[in-house]
């Protein structure tokens, strides 16, 4: 068996980590993923803060997902998934999690 050591596998098991830890807080504190997910929805700023007290994790899981651009703010200064987010989150919980209807 070979282990891929190439740095897209290193951002891709990164983006996956972070995607599962902001899955478990979001239902920790009572959000569901298309909050995340559906791109006119988001997170507002103080939803944010909140994650970040919850978790030591949440600030660096979050600037992993932007600086990948797996996230970023919409229109309503918000912050939600980018297609690149949406496709992960997807292959990792399934059509629901990742509706954009």
């Amino acid at each position: 068996m070979t282990i891929d050591a190439s740095p897209n596998a290193f951002l891709q098991r990164s983006l996956r980590h972070c995607l599962s830890r902001m899955a478990a807080l979001l239902y920790r504190h009572g959000h569901v993923l298309e909050m995340v997910s559906v791109p006119h929805r988001g997170l507002d700023r103080a939803s944010l803060d909140d994650l970040g007290r919850a978790s030591a994790e949440w600030r660096t899981c979050q600037q992993v997902l932007e600086s990948s651009e797996a996230a970023t703010w919409n229109e309503h200064n918000r912050f939600v998934l980018t297609p690149l987010g949406r496709e992960l989150l997807f292959d990792m919980f399934g059509q629901g999690a990742a509706d954009c209807t």
